[in-house]
Protein backbone atom coordinates (compact mmCIF):
# COMPACT_ATOMS: atom_id res chain seq x y z
CA UNK A 1 0.00 0.00 0.00
CA UNK A 2 1.30 3.46 -0.63
CA UNK A 3 -0.03 6.86 -0.73
CA UNK A 4 -1.10 10.05 1.05
CA UNK A 5 -3.61 11.24 3.27
CA UNK A 6 -6.66 10.66 1.08
CA UNK A 7 -5.31 8.43 -1.48
CA UNK A 8 -4.22 4.99 -1.16
CA UNK A 9 -3.54 1.99 -3.76
CA UNK A 10 -3.86 -1.84 -2.51
CA UNK A 11 -2.55 -4.96 -4.22
CA UNK A 12 -5.15 -7.49 -2.78
CA UNK A 13 -8.75 -7.22 -1.66
CA UNK A 14 -7.54 -8.55 1.81
CA UNK A 15 -5.65 -5.09 1.99
CA UNK A 16 -8.55 -3.06 1.27
CA UNK A 17 -10.95 -4.51 3.23
CA UNK A 18 -8.10 -4.37 6.15
CA UNK A 19 -8.66 -0.81 5.69
CA UNK A 20 -12.42 -0.84 6.30
CA UNK A 21 -12.28 -2.81 9.12
CA UNK A 22 -9.48 -0.92 11.37
CA UNK A 23 -11.82 2.00 10.03
CA UNK A 24 -14.55 0.67 12.11
CA UNK A 25 -12.87 -1.03 14.92
CA UNK A 26 -11.06 2.27 15.88
CA UNK A 27 -12.74 3.46 19.24
CA UNK A 28 -12.44 7.24 17.40
CA UNK A 29 -14.01 6.29 14.26
CA UNK A 30 -17.11 5.80 12.14
CA UNK A 31 -19.85 3.88 12.61
CA UNK A 32 -20.86 3.88 8.87
CA UNK A 33 -18.50 3.77 5.81
CA UNK A 34 -20.37 5.00 2.53
CA UNK A 35 -18.47 3.46 -0.66
CA UNK A 36 -19.17 4.58 -4.40
CA UNK A 37 -17.76 2.16 -7.30
CA UNK A 38 -18.80 1.80 -10.67
CA UNK A 39 -20.12 -1.46 -12.10
CA UNK A 40 -17.11 -3.67 -12.64
CA UNK A 41 -14.93 -2.13 -10.04
CA UNK A 42 -15.01 -5.21 -7.75
CA UNK A 43 -17.53 -3.97 -5.26
CA UNK A 44 -19.51 -7.61 -5.28
CA UNK A 45 -15.85 -9.04 -4.60
CA UNK A 46 -14.98 -6.81 -2.19
CA UNK A 47 -18.08 -7.00 0.45
CA UNK A 48 -17.51 -10.98 0.28
CA UNK A 49 -13.94 -10.76 1.03
CA UNK A 50 -14.82 -8.55 4.04
CA UNK A 51 -17.14 -11.34 4.87
CA UNK A 52 -14.11 -14.11 4.70
CA UNK A 53 -11.59 -11.37 6.56
CA UNK A 54 -14.23 -12.24 9.13
CA UNK A 55 -14.17 -15.35 9.11
CA UNK A 56 -10.02 -15.31 9.21
CA UNK A 57 -10.07 -13.40 11.71
CA UNK A 58 -12.22 -15.56 13.87
CA UNK A 59 -11.04 -18.98 13.56
CA UNK A 60 -13.69 -19.78 11.00
CA UNK A 61 -16.72 -17.89 13.02
CA UNK A 62 -18.60 -15.33 11.21
CA UNK A 63 -19.24 -11.61 11.71
CA UNK A 64 -21.08 -10.17 9.00
CA UNK A 65 -24.42 -10.40 7.82
CA UNK A 66 -24.04 -9.24 4.28
CA UNK A 67 -26.07 -8.40 1.05
CA UNK A 68 -25.06 -8.83 -2.37
CA UNK A 69 -25.83 -10.51 -5.66
CA UNK A 70 -24.68 -13.63 -4.00
CA UNK A 71 -27.54 -13.56 -1.45
CA UNK A 72 -30.05 -12.97 -3.72
CA UNK A 73 -28.85 -16.42 -5.24
CA UNK A 74 -30.01 -17.84 -1.81
CA UNK A 75 -33.24 -17.82 -3.08
CA UNK A 76 -33.91 -20.24 -6.03
CA UNK A 77 -37.38 -20.13 -7.98
CA UNK A 78 -39.63 -23.17 -9.08
CA UNK A 79 -41.65 -22.22 -12.13
CA UNK A 80 -43.12 -25.98 -11.83
CA UNK A 81 -42.35 -25.74 -15.90
CA UNK A 82 -44.84 -29.22 -16.09
CA UNK A 83 -47.97 -28.12 -14.81
CA UNK A 84 -47.41 -23.64 -14.64
CA UNK A 85 -49.26 -23.72 -11.43
CA UNK A 86 -47.14 -24.55 -8.29
CA UNK A 87 -44.53 -21.90 -8.61
CA UNK A 88 -42.60 -20.69 -5.34
CA UNK A 89 -38.90 -19.89 -4.11
CA UNK A 90 -36.71 -22.40 -2.33
CA UNK A 91 -34.75 -21.21 0.59
CA UNK A 92 -31.25 -22.46 0.89
CA UNK A 93 -30.82 -23.90 3.93
CA UNK A 94 -27.93 -24.75 4.81
CA UNK A 95 -26.68 -20.69 4.76
CA UNK A 96 -25.93 -19.00 8.08
CA UNK A 97 -28.26 -16.04 6.47
CA UNK A 98 -31.71 -18.17 7.82
CA UNK A 99 -30.10 -19.23 10.32
CA UNK A 100 -33.02 -18.05 12.45
CA UNK A 101 -36.13 -18.78 10.03
CA UNK A 102 -37.75 -21.49 11.20
CA UNK A 103 -37.76 -20.71 15.28
CA UNK A 104 -38.50 -16.91 14.53
CA UNK A 105 -41.84 -15.46 13.37
CA UNK A 106 -40.37 -13.59 10.43
CA UNK A 107 -43.51 -12.69 8.22
CA UNK A 108 -44.91 -9.70 10.12
CA UNK A 109 -41.60 -7.95 10.13
CA UNK A 110 -40.71 -8.66 6.18
CA UNK A 111 -44.44 -7.99 5.90
CA UNK A 112 -43.92 -4.29 7.50
CA UNK A 113 -41.16 -3.15 4.94
CA UNK A 114 -42.53 -4.63 1.78
CA UNK A 115 -46.27 -3.42 1.57
CA UNK A 116 -44.43 0.00 1.44
CA UNK A 117 -43.11 -0.90 -1.74
CA UNK A 118 -45.52 -3.78 -3.21
CA UNK A 119 -49.15 -5.18 -3.40
CA UNK A 120 -48.55 -8.69 -3.11
CA UNK A 121 -48.13 -11.30 -0.07
CA UNK A 122 -46.53 -14.49 0.76
CA UNK A 123 -46.50 -17.21 2.99
CA UNK A 124 -43.64 -19.38 4.51
CA UNK A 125 -43.71 -22.86 4.24
CA UNK A 126 -40.94 -23.77 7.56
CA UNK A 127 -41.08 -26.98 7.17
CA UNK A 128 -39.84 -27.22 3.29
CA UNK A 129 -38.37 -24.14 2.89
CA UNK A 130 -40.13 -22.33 1.01
CA UNK A 131 -41.72 -19.10 0.34
CA UNK A 132 -45.24 -18.48 -2.48
CA UNK A 133 -46.26 -15.49 -3.67
CA UNK A 134 -49.99 -14.32 -4.26
CA UNK A 135 -52.25 -10.97 -4.99
CA UNK A 136 -55.63 -9.82 -4.93
CA UNK A 137 -57.01 -9.27 -8.70
CA UNK A 138 -60.11 -8.59 -10.34
CA UNK A 139 -62.53 -11.17 -10.84
CA UNK A 140 -63.43 -11.45 -14.75
CA UNK A 141 -66.91 -12.99 -13.63
CA UNK A 142 -67.84 -9.78 -11.25
CA UNK A 143 -71.23 -7.77 -12.19
CA UNK A 144 -72.25 -5.97 -9.45
CA UNK A 145 -75.69 -8.01 -10.36
CA UNK A 146 -74.75 -10.81 -9.65
CA UNK A 147 -73.23 -12.93 -6.36
CA UNK A 148 -69.50 -13.18 -7.47
CA UNK A 149 -66.80 -11.35 -5.49
CA UNK A 150 -65.07 -8.23 -7.20
CA UNK A 151 -61.26 -9.41 -6.69
CA UNK A 152 -60.12 -13.03 -5.97
CA UNK A 153 -57.03 -13.75 -4.82
CA UNK A 154 -54.66 -15.04 -7.15
CA UNK A 155 -52.17 -18.07 -5.77
CA UNK A 156 -48.61 -19.46 -6.59
CA UNK A 157 -47.40 -16.23 -8.52
CA UNK A 158 -44.27 -15.89 -10.48
CA UNK A 159 -43.04 -12.05 -9.15
CA UNK A 160 -41.96 -9.72 -11.35
CA UNK A 161 -37.87 -9.41 -11.09
CA UNK A 162 -37.95 -5.74 -9.34
CA UNK A 163 -40.22 -7.69 -7.33
CA UNK A 164 -38.11 -10.82 -6.32
CA UNK A 165 -35.49 -8.15 -5.38
CA UNK A 166 -37.64 -6.04 -2.97
CA UNK A 167 -39.13 -9.21 -0.97
CA UNK A 168 -35.36 -10.03 -0.75
CA UNK A 169 -34.44 -6.79 0.65
CA UNK A 170 -37.05 -6.69 3.17
CA UNK A 171 -35.94 -10.17 4.04
CA UNK A 172 -32.76 -8.82 4.82
CA UNK A 173 -34.02 -5.99 6.94
CA UNK A 174 -35.96 -8.35 8.97
CA UNK A 175 -32.79 -10.02 9.74
CA UNK A 176 -30.92 -6.89 10.59
CA UNK A 177 -33.79 -5.83 12.65
CA UNK A 178 -33.37 -9.54 14.49
CA UNK A 179 -29.70 -8.73 14.92
CA UNK A 180 -30.11 -5.18 16.47
CA UNK A 181 -32.51 -5.51 18.91
CA UNK A 182 -30.41 -8.56 20.22
CA UNK A 183 -28.79 -6.25 22.80
CA UNK A 184 -28.00 -9.07 24.92
CA UNK A 185 -26.97 -11.02 22.47
CA UNK A 186 -29.06 -14.22 22.77
CA UNK A 187 -30.62 -14.32 19.93
CA UNK A 188 -29.55 -16.37 16.68
CA UNK A 189 -27.82 -13.20 14.65
CA UNK A 190 -25.65 -12.77 17.83
CA UNK A 191 -22.99 -13.43 15.84
CA UNK A 192 -23.61 -10.21 13.67
CA UNK A 193 -20.92 -7.43 14.23
CA UNK A 194 -20.87 -6.17 10.53
CA UNK A 195 -23.27 -5.26 8.15
CA UNK A 196 -22.21 -5.31 4.62
CA UNK A 197 -25.17 -3.85 2.38
CA UNK A 198 -23.87 -4.00 -1.77
CA UNK A 199 -26.38 -2.65 -4.35
CA UNK A 200 -29.39 -3.11 -2.92
CA UNK A 201 -31.38 -0.85 -5.36
CA UNK A 202 -30.98 -2.86 -8.57
CA UNK A 203 -33.53 -3.45 -11.31
CA UNK A 204 -35.65 -0.38 -8.98
CA UNK A 205 -36.73 3.17 -10.51
CA UNK A 206 -35.31 6.07 -8.73
CA UNK A 207 -38.40 6.52 -6.67
CA UNK A 208 -37.81 2.93 -4.56
CA UNK A 209 -34.40 3.62 -4.38
CA UNK A 210 -35.14 6.67 -2.14
CA UNK A 211 -37.96 5.16 -0.43
CA UNK A 212 -34.94 2.50 0.57
CA UNK A 213 -32.19 4.34 1.68
CA UNK A 214 -34.71 6.20 3.89
CA UNK A 215 -35.96 3.62 5.13
CA UNK A 216 -33.02 1.80 5.57
CA UNK A 217 -31.15 4.23 7.37
CA UNK A 218 -34.14 4.87 9.68
CA UNK A 219 -33.74 1.24 10.83
CA UNK A 220 -29.58 1.33 10.68
CA UNK A 221 -29.27 4.42 12.97
CA UNK A 222 -30.66 1.89 15.56
CA UNK A 223 -27.54 0.31 15.47
CA UNK A 224 -25.71 2.71 17.97
CA UNK A 225 -22.17 1.76 16.59
CA UNK A 226 -22.55 -1.71 18.09
CA UNK A 227 -23.12 -2.97 14.93
CA UNK A 228 -21.41 -0.99 12.46
CA UNK A 229 -22.08 -0.89 8.82
CA UNK A 230 -20.23 -0.74 5.47
CA UNK A 231 -22.79 0.18 2.23
CA UNK A 232 -21.31 -0.08 -1.66
CA UNK A 233 -23.08 1.50 -4.61
CA UNK A 234 -22.69 2.35 -8.04
CA UNK A 235 -26.17 3.76 -7.85
CA UNK A 236 -25.05 8.18 -7.54
CA UNK A 237 -28.82 9.21 -6.46
CA UNK A 238 -28.94 6.26 -3.44
CA UNK A 239 -25.63 7.29 -3.00
CA UNK A 240 -26.49 10.90 -2.37
CA UNK A 241 -29.58 9.85 -0.46
CA UNK A 242 -27.55 7.77 1.97
CA UNK A 243 -24.77 10.98 2.30
CA UNK A 244 -27.59 13.28 3.35
CA UNK A 245 -29.48 11.34 5.72
CA UNK A 246 -26.00 9.83 7.27
CA UNK A 247 -24.37 13.50 7.16
CA UNK A 248 -24.93 13.29 11.37
CA UNK A 249 -23.55 10.51 11.57
CA UNK A 250 -20.29 11.47 10.35
CA UNK A 251 -19.71 8.22 8.02
CA UNK A 252 -16.57 7.85 6.08
CA UNK A 253 -16.89 8.16 2.60
CA UNK A 254 -14.88 6.63 -0.52
CA UNK A 255 -14.45 5.94 -4.13
CA UNK A 256 -13.26 2.99 -5.00
CA UNK A 257 -12.03 2.80 -8.59
CA UNK A 258 -9.35 0.12 -10.49
CA UNK A 259 -5.79 0.87 -10.48
CA UNK A 260 -5.64 -0.60 -14.38
CA UNK A 261 -4.80 -4.16 -13.86
CA UNK A 262 -2.92 -4.16 -10.97
CA UNK A 263 -5.46 -3.83 -7.76
CA UNK A 264 -7.26 -1.11 -6.38
CA UNK A 265 -7.23 2.96 -5.73
CA UNK A 266 -9.29 4.19 -2.69
CA UNK A 267 -10.36 8.01 -2.54
CA UNK A 268 -11.37 8.98 0.68
CA UNK A 269 -14.02 12.02 0.00
CA UNK A 270 -15.11 13.21 3.30
CA UNK A 271 -14.62 16.58 1.76
CA UNK A 272 -16.49 16.45 -1.73
CA UNK A 273 -19.40 14.46 -1.43
CA UNK A 274 -20.10 14.47 -4.97
CA UNK A 275 -16.71 13.43 -6.07
CA UNK A 276 -18.03 10.44 -7.68
CA UNK A 277 -19.28 12.75 -10.16
CA UNK A 278 -16.18 14.33 -10.73
CA UNK A 279 -13.98 10.80 -11.16
CA UNK A 280 -16.85 10.70 -13.93
CA UNK A 281 -15.20 13.16 -15.80
CA UNK A 282 -11.99 10.91 -15.77
CA UNK A 283 -13.16 8.17 -16.46
CA UNK A 284 -14.69 10.23 -19.65
CA UNK A 285 -11.72 11.82 -20.68
CA UNK A 286 -9.65 8.46 -20.11
CA UNK A 287 -12.15 6.90 -23.09
CA UNK A 288 -11.01 10.21 -25.08
CA UNK A 289 -7.33 9.97 -25.11
CA UNK A 290 -7.46 5.95 -25.79
CA UNK A 291 -9.76 6.94 -28.95
CA UNK A 292 -12.80 4.10 -26.96
CA UNK A 293 -15.59 6.58 -27.11
CA UNK A 294 -19.38 4.53 -26.66
CA UNK A 295 -22.49 5.62 -27.16
CA UNK A 296 -22.96 5.48 -23.41
CA UNK A 297 -20.02 7.92 -22.89
CA UNK A 298 -22.69 10.89 -24.08
CA UNK A 299 -25.20 9.50 -21.81
CA UNK A 300 -22.45 10.16 -18.86
CA UNK A 301 -21.50 13.68 -20.09
CA UNK A 302 -25.17 14.55 -20.36
CA UNK A 303 -25.98 12.77 -16.60
CA UNK A 304 -23.00 15.26 -15.33
CA UNK A 305 -24.33 18.17 -17.10
CA UNK A 306 -27.61 17.48 -15.93
CA UNK A 307 -26.32 17.45 -12.02
CA UNK A 308 -23.98 20.71 -12.92
CA UNK A 309 -26.74 22.72 -13.79
CA UNK A 310 -29.12 21.43 -10.77
CA UNK A 311 -26.53 22.98 -8.62
CA UNK A 312 -26.77 26.08 -10.24
CA UNK A 313 -30.79 25.99 -9.78
CA UNK A 314 -31.01 25.22 -13.18
CA UNK A 315 -33.39 22.72 -15.36
CA UNK A 316 -31.40 22.60 -18.60
CA UNK A 317 -28.12 21.64 -19.67
CA UNK A 318 -28.39 24.40 -22.08
CA UNK A 319 -27.41 26.56 -18.90
CA UNK A 320 -23.66 24.81 -18.73
CA UNK A 321 -23.44 25.26 -22.61
CA UNK A 322 -24.30 29.07 -22.77
CA UNK A 323 -21.12 31.26 -23.79
CA UNK A 324 -19.69 28.14 -25.70
CA UNK A 325 -19.10 28.46 -29.59
CA UNK A 326 -21.14 26.04 -30.91
CA UNK A 327 -23.26 25.77 -27.90
CA UNK A 328 -26.00 25.00 -30.29
CA UNK A 329 -24.37 22.10 -31.66
CA UNK A 330 -23.29 20.64 -28.89
CA UNK A 331 -26.78 20.86 -27.40
CA UNK A 332 -28.59 18.71 -30.23
CA UNK A 333 -25.56 16.42 -30.07
CA UNK A 334 -26.03 15.51 -26.58
CA UNK A 335 -30.12 15.54 -27.10
CA UNK A 336 -29.73 13.47 -29.68
CA UNK A 337 -26.81 10.74 -29.12
CA UNK A 338 -27.88 10.67 -25.17
CA UNK A 339 -31.31 9.23 -26.13
CA UNK A 340 -31.14 5.44 -26.46
CA UNK A 341 -30.94 2.11 -24.36
CA UNK A 342 -27.25 2.06 -24.39
CA UNK A 343 -25.57 -1.14 -22.49
CA UNK A 344 -22.23 -1.18 -21.01
CA UNK A 345 -21.94 -4.85 -22.10
CA UNK A 346 -23.02 -4.60 -25.03
CA UNK A 347 -21.33 -1.41 -26.25
CA UNK A 348 -21.43 0.69 -29.84
CA UNK A 349 -18.51 2.87 -30.70
CA UNK A 350 -18.87 6.33 -31.81
CA UNK A 351 -17.75 7.24 -35.47
CA UNK A 352 -15.09 9.04 -35.53
CA UNK A 353 -16.87 12.21 -36.14
CA UNK A 354 -19.43 11.86 -33.59
CA UNK A 355 -15.49 10.77 -31.58
CA UNK A 356 -14.20 14.06 -32.41
CA UNK A 357 -17.75 16.29 -31.37
CA UNK A 358 -17.65 14.47 -27.82
CA UNK A 359 -14.04 15.14 -27.18
CA UNK A 360 -14.87 19.06 -28.17
CA UNK A 361 -17.95 19.25 -26.05
CA UNK A 362 -16.27 17.47 -23.13
CA UNK A 363 -13.25 20.03 -23.44
CA UNK A 364 -15.32 23.03 -23.58
CA UNK A 365 -16.77 21.63 -20.73
CA UNK A 366 -13.94 21.26 -18.45
CA UNK A 367 -12.22 24.81 -19.83
CA UNK A 368 -15.33 26.82 -18.57
CA UNK A 369 -15.65 25.24 -15.35
CA UNK A 370 -12.28 24.11 -14.24
CA UNK A 371 -12.67 20.92 -12.89
CA UNK A 372 -10.04 19.92 -11.02
CA UNK A 373 -9.78 15.68 -12.08
CA UNK A 374 -7.96 13.40 -10.22
CA UNK A 375 -6.18 11.08 -12.11
CA UNK A 376 -7.32 7.90 -11.50
CA UNK A 377 -5.76 5.82 -14.35
CA UNK A 378 -2.22 5.90 -12.44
Amino acid sequence: MAGNRKINKYKTLNGLVTRFRNDLDDENGPNFILLYAHNGTGKTRTSMEFKDKGKRLNNGARDTLYFNAFTEDLFIWHNDLDGDTDRYITLNSASAFFSGFKDLALEQRILNYLERYAAFEFKFDYENWKVSFEQEVKNPKYHPNNQEPEFIKEVNIKISRGEENIFKWCFYLALCELAIEDEDGTGPYNWVKYLYIDDPVSSLDDNNAIAIATDMITLLRKCNGRIKVVISSHHSLFYNVLWNELRAEKPRRYFLYKNGQDGHTLQKTDDTPYFHHVALLSELKKAVASNKVYSYHFNALRSILEKTASFFGQQDIGFCLQGIDDDTLYNRALNLLSHGKYSLYQPVELTDDNKQLFKKILDDFLDKYEFEIPELTT
